[in-house]
């Protein structure tokens, strides 16, 4: 059984879930004679340093053997760049997680290479075909011969689409890296303090994805919504992309000129995000990661799309969609969140399941 694995990573969600599973496998590798090589390629799709290298000096992550330096959001660009790379090279597995431009482009490269893949938080659906981060779910999936779904909806979407080998529900990957960090980041952030706010007395705010930022009328309605907040401090790592169009944008600009209670901040490193997280009285995003991350820490969630992957974080009540309706938006402040317990994320143990599988495969 080959023990020689490739890890493909490219942006913050998966380096953070890469953590779990490369401290699960160090673990593995102390106790048992079959050691576990993991060798890590970075394409480079965040590729400066706050959405890059910060992540694997904080993240505890081995450095990568390969840096491919590829911030395109040419797929095959970046697919032909991993292959050149991997070529002639020992692998047994490539795994790769979610669902940005370097997971697909290692799916890809992993068929092309004829060499196995195993695809992390697999059989997530938004249903929303226009989104190119639904297209790279499903044609991941197509490749996958290990497919990792974190819940039992997860599994259902699969099963819908005729894929029933090789899939198992493991649990949420990322829950196994907010159980260890929010320790660390207890111990090693000050970001409270640096940006003299208290616990619950700010919402935290996070916009980067593609169907926000690059229709200006919808961020403009954002931030129109934001500015309607008097009651707390709004913390708002900026994201490049975001920044980018607010820099070209003078009616934004002047929406945050006039709001003293608007803090923007450059991008955060995981630490320090994950203390905003889990002391803020509520968090709005359109990240997929964080509304996970919202609940794990019990705090309210909005989030600014359509839909949502994490359909439970909604039945549940932890979690709104309000797109960038304004109206709805600022009645999902006002909103008494239920919070109540979700049981599909699995107990923080999904990296150890995860290579015991392929470990035996």
């Amino acid at each position: 059984m080959g023990r020689n694995w490739v890890l493909i990573v490219g942006a913050r969600p998966q380096f953070i879930k890469a953590s779990a599973l490369c401290k699960a496998i160090s673990e593995h590798n102390l106790c048992s004679v079959n050691k576990i090589n993991l060798d890590i390629l970075h394409t480079g799709q965040h590729y400066d340093n706050e959405m890059s290298q910060i992540f694997f000096n904080e993240l505890e992550i081995p450095s990568p053997k390969w840096n491919l330096h590829c911030d395109s959001s040419d797929v095959n660009l970046m697919s032909n760049k991993i292959i050149d790379t991997l070529k002639g090279e020992n692998i047994d597995k490539i795994i790769v997680f979610g669902d940005t431009n370097s997971t697909l482009s290692g799916a890809i490269s992993a068929e092309t290479l004829n060499i196995p893949l195993a695809h992390i938080e697999a059989g997530l659906r938004s249903f929303n075909l226009q989104m190119k981060e639904e297209y790279n779910r499903i044609e991941t999936d197509k490749r996958s011969k290990w497919l990792f779904a974190p819940t039992s909806v997860a599994v259902k979407n699969l099963e819908n689409e005729g894929i029933r080998s090789g899939v198992y529900n493991v649990g949420d990957i990322m829950f196994d890296a907010t159980k260890h960090f929010s320790k660390v980041s207890d111990k090693k952030s000050n970001i409270l303090k640096t940006l003299g706010i208290c616990p619950k007395e700010y919402y935290l705010v996070t916009i980067h994805r593609a169907e926000n930022t690059d229709n200006i009328n919808i961020l403009r309605d954002i931030f129109i919504a934001l500015g309607r907040i008097d009651t707390f401090n709004i913390i708002l790592p900026l994201h490049p992309r975001t920044a980018k169009v607010i820099n070209s944008n003078i009616d934004i600009q002047n929406i945050l000129s006039n709001k003293k209670n608007i803090k923007i901040t450059e991008p955060l490193g995981f630490l320090d995000i994950m203390a905003l997280e889990k002391n803020a009285k509520i968090i709005i995003t359109d990240s997929g990661g964080m509304q996970k991350e919202a609940y794990f820490h019990n705090v309210p969630c909005i989030t600014l799309r359509e839909e949502t992957e994490w359909i439970e974080t909604i039945d549940s009540d932890n979690n709104i969609l309000c797109g960038h309706n304004i109206e709805k938006i600022i009645n999902a402040i006002n909103h008494s969140f239920s919070m109540n317990p979700i049981s599909e994320y699995g107990n923080g143990d999904s990296a150890k399941k995860i290579i015991d599988i392929l470990i035996n495969d």
